[in-house]
């Protein structure tokens, strides 16, 4: 376990990422001026289909203000902010890497949020966090990083209160081996896919029962067709995180989901009775 988790946090090791958010972002004004979430959503949503997504699947899970929901892989932190920005409820986020949590500090002070969001280092498999204090559990395309479903999906059904609900948004395997580099992964030795079934059954194995469960491709597939056509990226996107070579990783990802090698999973889940 511990050298799949090494090979993860190398892959999104982000050296220097501050400074060249810092330096990216001058083109949205000084330092001292206040961004709205809204602005940083062409870099900070780390999932295919960007914001409509985060939005989508936090309307599934029923999030509204005064919840605690807890963002495992949150990235950069841009659907913490977002959330927070617009259903009013508190996040924390938990990211593997420490350059990201980093980051989301600095990003999360320029929008003013430091109250109502904040960011922790720590593993998806051993989260640092007390049992059932979260409403809300989101984990949006990180699963695939991580080869221990069974730890994973009980680690979260341990945060949650009773009937708190888990909302999920992945990449699954669909059909045939994806091609590489991906976002996730630049070799199939990072990447632990499973199929949206076996997907489901490893969560209800650790202590949920189904909610909502719907096949999100075809959306995906209208995306990546809709980027391709717009041109030239904005001169803030996720390859100011990720390195020059992202664009080439999302290429493939598109390639995988238009070949039907990949798929899209969004489900919403409720944390099941604990047996005595």
């Amino acid at each position: 376990m511990t050298d799949d988790l090494d090979r993860v946090r190398d892959h999104y090791r982000a050296t220097g990422l501050t400074e060249r958010l810092k330096t990216a972002l001058v083109v949205l004004g000084p330092e001292e001026q206040r961004l709205k979430p809204e602005q940083l959503a062409t870099l900070d949503q780390f999932h295919t289909r960007g914001l409509a997504a985060t939005a989508e699947l936090a309307k599934l899970a029923g999030i509204t203000a005064g919840m605690s929901v807890l963002d495992v892989g949150s990235g950069v932190g841009g659907p913490a902010r977002f959330l927070a920005a617009t259903c009013g409820c508190e996040v924390t986020g938990v990211d593997l890497s420490e350059p990201f949590v980093e980051a989301a500090t600095y990003l999360t002070e320029r929008t003013g949020q430091g109250g109502q969001v904040s960011f922790k280092a720590g593993s998806a498999l051993a989260l640092p966090f007390d049992d059932g204090g979260f409403d809300v559990v989101l984990l949006q395309h990180v699963a695939m990083n991580i080869a221990d479903r069974p730890l994973l999906y009980r680690e979260i059904r341990r945060m949650l209160k009773p009937g708190g609900k888990f909302a999920t948004f992945d990449v699954v395997l669909n059909g045939g081996d994806p091609h590489y580099p991906v976002p996730w992964a630049k070799t199939p030795g990072e990447s632990f896919l499973l199929s949206a079934t076996a997907t489901c059954e490893a969560i209800e194995a650790a202590g949920f029962r189904t909610l909502v469960q719907q096949d999100d491709t075809a959306e995906a597939k209208t995306w990546f067709a809709a980027l391709r056509a717009s041109g030239p990226p904005p001169l803030l996107n996720l390859g100011v995180v990720m390195g020059p070579g992202f664009a080439d990783f999302a290429a493939n990802l598109g390639r995988n989901l238009m070949e039907g090698r990949l798929g899209v999973l969004s489900a919403v889940f409720e944390a099941a009775p604990v047996k005595s």
